[in-house]
């Protein structure tokens, strides 16, 4: 797992999977300075991530459960501090 300094709300975001999920490998990645000026940009530099995660809870899951199960572990963190979020969970066996 990815242990470089992060802000408050991907350090966040991290401490919430890591609890909830339990993950194998977990990449949270800030991807706000992309798009600095659109749509969303609160102006903190954490509004877009992209989270990379590996878990036992997604074998055999749809993509869409997969979703369910990282947006239902971020709770008020999509609601409240993340504008957009891209999502590529796996399986450890794939």
């Amino acid at each position: 797992m990815e242990t470089e300094s992060k802000g408050p709300v991907a350090a966040e975001i991290e401490k919430r999977l890591l609890e909830a999920l339990s993950p194998t490998a977990l990449n949270v990645i800030n991807d706000s300075a992309s798009h600095h000026g659109h749509a969303g940009d609160d102006g903190s530099g954490e509004s877009h991530f992209t989270v990379e995660i590996t878990c036992e809870a997604f074998a055999g899951q749809s993509r869409l459960n997969r979703q369910r199960l990282v947006n239902k572990a971020l709770g008020d963190l999509m609601q409240d501090k993340v504008h957009a979020m891209a999502i590529k969970a796996r399986a450890p066996d794939e």
